[in-house]
């Protein structure tokens, strides 16, 4: 019994030891640790019900968050305006010459990113329509 008893305070005082000497001065290993630990803490407190944003969840106990994006969507409709307009037209076109010259030059990267500069600015609207939520912003 007495060796057991002795086997066992061995034991604890080495974890004990080994413990001390990682607070005071950790192994690569041990930060990595808990780094790691502390990540997957944050995302399991993360992944609540309440952390969702619009408040939407399978249960009662959350807040259902109302997101007003007026002025969001009034900066995006100035911005997709301008783009459409006269300015949108003198990026197409600045960059499809842009693009003839770069491949006159033989800079073909800068005349394929300036192709699609120019269609981009030539299909944004239904870029935008197709990947994002375009309700509130007016065509």
């Amino acid at each position: 019994m007495k060796k057991l008893v002795k086997i066992v305070s061995e034991k604890i005082k080495t974890a004990c030891q080994y413990t001390a000497a990682s607070f005071a001065a950790p192994s690569e290993a041990q930060v990595r640790t808990i780094i790691f630990l502390a990540g997957i803490s944050m995302l399991a407190i993360s992944l609540s019900l309440d952390a969702t944003a619009q408040g939407t969840g399978g249960g009662g106990g959350y807040t259902a968050t109302k997101y007003n994006d007026a002025k969001v969507a009034n900066a995006v409709n100035a911005i997709m305006t301008y783009l459409e307009g006269s300015f949108g037209a003198l990026i197409m076109a600045a960059s499809g010459i842009g693009a003839i010259m770069s491949a006159a030059f033989g800079q073909y990267k800068a005349a394929l990113s300036l192709m699609v500069v120019a269609v981009g600015a030539f299909i944004l609207r239904s870029i935008m329509s197709t990947f994002f939520n375009d309700t509130n912003i007016q065509n």
